[in-house]
Parts: C-alpha cells; structure tokens; sequence
C-alpha cells in the first residue's frame, strides 16, 4: 500500500483523539475520511502526512516508515493541500506554483527563474495558466485553491493528502475543485486521502469512506455498502434515510432526515 497506518493513539492533554486506529489507501483510490468534528478525522491526517507524530502506531509511506524519511523525501512521494492558505503577497501564481518543486529541485535548484515540466503540467492541468503572472492575492477563494492545488501537483507525487479541501467556497467552485481533482486522480493515478464534511460529497467521488467516531474507525468500505440510515445516527447523530438511486449509469445517494 502507498500509504498505510497501524494502531495510531493520539492525546492532547487528557483528552484520547486517536485511539488505536489503522488506516490504508491502496494505489489508485480515493479514500474519504468522515465523521462529526471532533472525531480525530483531520488529526489522522495529518498524522499521515508525518505532521503530527502519533503517541503510539507507525505510519508507511510505500513500505517505509514515515519517521525514517525527510521532509523532501516524503514530498517527493507525498504532496498536502491544507484547508486553505493565508494571503501570499508579492508572488505571482507561477511564483506560488514553482514552490513545489523545491523536493526536487532543492534550494539551489530554485534560484533559477525557469518553470521545469512540471509546473507548467500542474498549471495546464488545473486550469490557471492563464493567470500565471496574477498576483495571487487578486485571486478570487476559488481561483487560489485551484493554484494551490497546482503546487500541490507540481511536486509529482503519487499520493495526495487534501484536508476539506471546499471549505469557504461556494456550491460551484467546490465541485469545480472536487471534479478537478476526481479527473487528476484517474489521469494520474494518483492516491487520494481527503477529510471530507459533505456526506453527498464523500458518496459521489469515494471509491471508499472511513468513518471515525469516539477516536475509533466506525466504518470503512465503499459509500453504497456503509452509508445508510443506521451510518446517519451512529456517525452523525442524524435521524432519515439514504436512498441510493441510479442516475444515467450512475450511483448517487439522497438523504431524507427525518
């Protein structure tokens, strides 16, 4: 497996937020991590991505351990979109996207002014090079998680960790960034580790959920075979029904609270 984890325990204080939990993405999928907040989803997270290291439990990344690895190595194999960004003045989205090639290029490799292949891709596959010499910060929330998405992708990594990555966008630009990243995935392949809010969002672009409660896994397996009313009340506390209907040869699920 690309990215794997096993018995993770995390406290802060007193308060247990992971307590012993396994996790694993094969090669090629999309995995969504759900649950109420509070549940340890976005800590697990970020235990993945090697940014919080966990009391307990190891964490591989393709069959090393995460700890053994440095911060290039991991984002030569890993690449993090973060809810979202502070204001980057000064730097223009060409500027903003070179930055992830720093893994490969190095310090001295980013002295030059030159983009490599990869930047250029990441700006061509998301869809802003035509804003390469904006400024970023004249950019609307939309625009710049999809440059962000592109620095993400210029790193050429395998896997990609994204957390909440619609938060502060509109209905639109979040399917926008969630279609952008669903259409990369099967291009490229690529691993996709995702903490999602949306329930309907999780069911239509998961090719698995996994759903945290108490600090546990509660849930793991395809959105048709997990999510359902009994799911609703024990992940959420939501009292309804899911129906799950097909629409045009696909599969998509409707909630009905009660």
């Amino acid at each position: 497996m690309p990215l794997q984890a096993s018995g993770v325990h995390v406290r802060f204080g007193t308060n247990v937020v992971l307590a012993g939990v396994d996790f694993g993405a094969v090669e090629g999928e999309w995995v969504s991590l759900l649950g109420r907040n509070g549940s340890g989803k976005t800590t697990l997270l970020r235990v993945l991505a090697g940014l919080l290291e966990p009391d307990r439990g190891t964490v591989s990344l393709h069959g090393e351990p995460l700890g053994s690895l440095s911060r290039r190595q991991i984002a030569r194999r890993m690449a993090l979109l973060p809810q979202s960004g502070g204001q980057v003045r000064g730097l223009t989205v060409r500027q903003f996207v070179r930055q992830g090639r720093y893994a490969a290029r190095g310090a001295l490799g980013m002295l030059g002014d030159s983009d490599d292949d990869q930047v250029r891709e990441a700006m061509r596959a998301t869809g802003v090079a035509e804003w390469a010499d904006v400024p970023l910060d004249r950019l609307s929330g939309g625009q710049r998680q999809r440059v962000r998405l592109a620095l993400a992708l210029a790193q050429d990594a395998p896997v990609l960790l994204l957390d909440e990555p619609t938060t502060y966008l509109d209905v639109r630009h979040q399917i926008d960034v969630l279609e952008l990243v669903r259409a990369l995935q099967r291009e490229r392949g690529l691993t996709v580790v995702a903490v999602l809010h949306d329930l309907g969002q999780a069911a239509r672009y998961s090719d698995r959920v996994v759903a945290l409660r108490d600090g546990v896994v509660h849930a793991d397996g395809r959105p048709s075979d997990v999510v359902d009313a009994r799911f609703l009340q024990d992940v959420y506390g939501v009292s309804g029904e899911v129906w799950w209907i097909t629409t045009n040869g696909l599969l998509k699920m409707v909630v009905v609270p009660d």
